[in-house]
C-alpha cells in the first residue's frame, strides 16, 4: 500500500504488516501491443484456489489499529459475518467484503470494515484476483496486496490499489534491503510495459515509502470503470529469476487459459507493469509474503491533500459520517489462486 509516511504496527501472529502508497496521477488509455517477452514460455499449475467460504474460514481477519492511519475499525470474523461485512453470496459462491454503509457515524470518527491476510506465505508464483466489484467512493482506499514479515526488509507488492476517484490502477514495489531494486525509466525498459512510470527508486523506509511504482492507463483497471465493465482479472507474475510483471485484463478480454486454468503468461499481451531482476534483487527483497485484501478510509494517502485535489466534496473527515457513501465500498471476490 502506499502513502506518504508508514507506520510500523505491533508485532501481531500474521506478521508486522504495512502498506506503501503514492499520490494518484491519472494517464490516457492506450492500447496495448505485443512486445518481446520477460516471462518463461511455461504453463503454469494450480497451487491453491480460495473461492466462496474460503476467504472466511483459511484467511486471518486483522483487528488491529490501521497501520496507515485511516479512519477504520476492522472487525473480527465473527463481528463482520454478524454485521454483513463478510459474506458469500449463494448465487454465485462470490466473496463480498464490505465497509459499513449502514451506521451512525460521527465526522472523523471510525467506520467498521474488513481486512484480511492469507494463512499461507509464498516466495514466488503466479497471484490471480478475479473480481466483479471493487470499492468505490470519495474517502475509500482499497487494496490486494502481498507483503513479508518486518516491513520493508522483506518487501510489499502492490498489485491493485487507489484512492478517492481516481480513475486506474497503480501497481508498485517497496524494498528494503541494501539490496539494490529500481525499475527502469528509459525507452528500453519502459517499451516491456504499457503502464506509466511514477518512481523508480523501490527503496521503502517508514519515512520515505512512496517505492517504485506504475499506473496503469487503462481506465477499466480501477474504480467506477472497472465495476462499470464487470469487474475483471489482476495477475503478478513473481519470478525470481527475470522479475515482477503484472497485468489487468477487463472480463471481456481474460485469457482463455487463464480460464482454462492452464495459464501461459509468456503468451499473453504487454504487462501494465514490469520490474525486471536485472535491476532488481528479486530474491533478496521479497519473500515469504503473504496475501492481503482491505478497504481503510481516508488516512496517509486517500485523505489529505489526495483528498483535496481529487474533486470529492467537503473533507475527508466529514465524508466518514456520510454512511451512504458506502453503499458501494466493497470487494466482490469470484476467486484468488496462485500457481506454481
Amino acid at each position: 500500500m502506499h502513502t506518504l509516511s508508514k507506520l510500523f504496527l505491533a508485532a501481531l501472529s500474521l506478521t508486522t504488516l504495512v502498506g506503501a502508497h503514492h499520490q494518484s496521477r491519472a494517464h490516457s488509455r492506450h492500447r496495448r501491443t505485443p512486445v518481446r517477452r520477460q516471462s518463461t514460455n511455461k504453463t503454469y499449475t494450480i497451487q491453491d484456489l480460495y473461492q466462496g467460504e474460503d476467504f472466511i474460514n483459511n484467511w486471518d481477519f486483522f483487528t488491529g489499529s490501521d497501520p496507515t492511519g485511516g479512519n477504520v475499525n476492522y472487525q473480527s470474523k465473527s463481528d463482520a459475518q454478524s454485521k454483513g461485512l463478510a459474506y458469500v453470496n449463494d448465487c454465485d459462491n462470490s466473496t463480498i467484503l464490505a465497509v459499513d454503509s449502514t451506521s451512525t457515524v460521527a465526522a472523523g470518527g471510525q467506520r467498521d470494515s474488513v481486512r484480511i491476510t492469507s494463512q499461507k506465505s509464498y516466495n514466488g508464483g503466479l497471484f490471480v484476483i478475479d473480481a466483479s466489484n471493487m470499492p468505490v467512493g470519495c474517502s475509500t482506499w482499497p487494496s490486494f496486496w502481498t507483503v513479508g514479515p518486518n516491513w520493508p526488509s522483506a518487501g510489499e507488492i502492490d498489485i491493485i490499489e487507489g484512492v478517492n476517484d481516481q480513475a486506474t490502477n497503480q501497481m508498485t514495489l517497496h524494498s528494503g534491503t541494501s539490496q539494490g531494486c529500481t525499475i527502469g525509466k528509459s525507452n528500453s525498459s519502459t517499451s516491456r510495459f504499457t503502464g506509466q512510470v511514477l518512481g523508480t527508486n523501490c527503496y521503502s523506509t517508514q519515512n520515505a515509502d512512496a517505492g517504485c511504482g506504475v499506473e496503469d492507463t487503462d481506465t477499466r483497471s480501477f474504480g467506477y470503470g472497472f465495476n462499470n465493465a464487470e469487474g475483471g482479472v489482476f495477475a503478478l507474475l513473481w519470478d525470481n529469476s527475470s522479475g515482477m510483471s503484472m497485468w489487468h485484463f477487463a472480463r471481456a478480454d481474460i485469457p482463455a487459459d487463464l480460464t482454462a486454468q492452464m495459464p501461459n503468461p509468456s503468451t499473453w499481451s504487454t504487462p501494465a507493469g514490469f520490474w525486471s531482476a536485472q535491476s532488481c534483487d528479486i530474491s533478496a527483497n521479497f519473500y515469504d509474503h503473504q496475501m492481503v485484501i482491505d478497504t481503510t478510509i481516508c488516512g496517509n494517502w486517500a485523505g489529505g491533500s489526495a483528498y483535496s485535489s481529487s474533486g470529492c466534496p467537503g473533507t475527508c473527515s466529514d465524508m466518514v459520517a456520510n454512511a451512504t457513501n458506502y453503499v458501494d465500498a466493497k470487494w466482490v471476490i469470484n476467486y484468488v489462486a496462485v500457481y506454481q
